[in-house]
């Protein structure tokens, strides 16, 4: 393994344009492309195939996408509705039955902000997302880094969760926040 693919897995500043984590993408892509493609029945092979982990019963709608896969672990029993995004350039976890609306985002990488030119150099790092169990996100969500959603909490539609949340909430908005208790 290559400094850094080393360095992106331990949540470090690395280049996205080295060569192997290129050639990763490359193969996500084209698994996601089969994926994307094939009938519902050879899915879950292909799932298996791309993502770290697959728990029993879950399933993802096409169009999926992700940068690596490898990073990616759904629990048992879980959905992804049609066109997710999982930039996957840190760990995702999915846990157990969890539903997530169409056109969900959930994106791990960031950027240097302060020096312009380390991000023309293709510099940067990532944080992981978290996602609890029996959670429920609403169409067009999306997640930034380094986010910890709880347990049985519900993010509503169109919702952009910058900071964790915690379990039995009601959360939405831009940026998304504590609604209520459930």
């Amino acid at each position: 393994m290559g400094e850094h693919k080393e360095r992106m897995l331990r949540g470090e500043l690395y280049r996205d344009n080295d060569p192997e984590l290129v050639a990763d993408r490359r193969q996500a892509q084209q698994l996601c492309d089969e994926l994307n493609a094939c009938p519902a029945e050879q899915r879950e092979q292909v799932l298996r195939t791309l993502l770290g982990g697959l728990g029993a019963g879950s399933w993802i709608m096409p169009r999926f996408q992700c940068d690596y896969g490898y990073l990616i672990d759904i629990g048992a029993n879980s959905f992804l509705n049609y066109d997710a995004i999982l930039m996957d350039c840190a760990p995702i976890r999915i846990g157990d039955d969890v539903s997530i609306g169409p056109r969900a985002q959930l994106l791990t990488a960031l950027h240097p902000m302060e020096d312009h030119e380390m991000r023309r150099q293709r510099w940067e790092t990532a944080a992981p997302i978290t996602i609890g169990n029996n959670v429920w996100f609403g169409g067009g969500v999306i997640v930034c880094p380094g986010v910890t959603v709880g347990d049985n909490t519900v993010v509503g539609a169109g919702s952009v969760v910058t900071r964790d949340l915690p379990s039995r909430v009601f959360a939405a908005g831009n940026p998304c926040r504590v609604i209520r208790r459930l």
